[in-house]
């Protein structure tokens, strides 16, 4: 059920960038970066290739030399997104969903299919896949010239927005560039709000009462700590937890009417990995 779900979210994901695509950068020409911003400039100059198919075509060469030269080092899932977006593509080219275009300014473009298309990417991400294509480049130029892979993708994409300023002119390209510097912010900042949690600290006379009401109501775990209070010098136990948001909601009620005096303190983890929450060797 786990995977299922894993999948689903992969394929919303590939969608929501496959319609970012070709609703706002494939009619303006903005190639941001990447594979499908290589096929955007070749598209231009031979429209009878359709963006869809060359993305379809890159893909599977890619993934080919990095199997040759990386190794296997993509999971199912990864290569399910790839090939996903790019049949998604390949298939809303032949409806010609790209004529419908919602807008011809180039600014507007630029920032809804960004948001969009992070929107999607931060999706698959988060299921430890990627959509391949750039970060398939990326290990590529990391193996051979020992580049950063941080460094490495946005030389990919600076290449590509290159290629469009010859293509398209300076203006259009700067508009690339600016998709490809705002997709990296979304992404990491959907991303963080997906997975933010809150953890937790409790200082309480009713310590096990909270305890066992975290343990049995909510199904999550929690840590007794042995402290000694600064100012009496008293033992006192403190409980550590991490919590999604609606179960520390729930939390605070309860413990508002166990102990009104309970001292509390909260703060955000934007990754929790453990039982519970996301594997720590999260398998592709």
């Amino acid at each position: 059920m786990k995977r299922f779900r894993e999948y689903i979210l992969i394929t919303i994901g590939f969608i929501l960038v496959a319609l970012s695509l070709q609703l706002f950068l494939v009619p303006n020409k903005i190639a941001a970066g990447g594979v499908s911003g290589i096929a955007i400039i070749i598209n231009s100059v031979f429209p009878v290739l359709e963006v869809g198919a060359l993305m379809l075509i890159m893909n599977v060469i890619l993934f080919i030399v990095a199997f040759i030269v990386i190794g296997n080092k993509f999971g199912g899932k990864s290569i399910y997104a790839s090939l996903g977006l790019s049949g998604t593509i390949w298939i809303m080219d032949k409806f010609n969903v790209s004529s419908y275009v919602l807008t011809k300014d180039l600014l507007l473009a630029s920032i809804f299919g960004t948001l969009l298309g992070g929107m999607g990417m931060a999706m698959v991400f988060n299921q430890n896949a990627s959509t391949g294509g750039t970060d398939i480049l990326a290990k590529i130029l990391n193996k051979f010239f020992h580049l950063d892979i941080g460094k490495a993708l946005l030389s990919v994409d600076f290449i590509v927005t290159l290629f469009a300023a010859v293509t398209f002119g300076a203006d259009v390209a700067m508009y690339a560039l600016l998709c490809v510097i705002i997709n990296g912010f979304v992404i990491d900042n959907i991303i963080e709000g997906i997975n933010t949690s809150k953890e937790i600290m409790v200082i309480s006379s009713k310590i096990n009462e909270i305890s066992k009401y975290i343990i049995e109501e909510l199904d999550r775990g929690c840590t007794i700590l042995h402290g000694t209070g600064g100012f009496s010098s008293k033992k006192t136990d403190i409980l550590y937890t991490v919590l999604q948001r609606k179960q520390f909601i729930k939390l605070k009620k309860f413990i508002k009417e166990v102990d009104s005096r309970a001292f509390i303190t909260v703060s955000e983890s934007h990754e929790v990995l453990g039982e519970g929450f996301k594997d720590i060797l999260a398998d592709e």
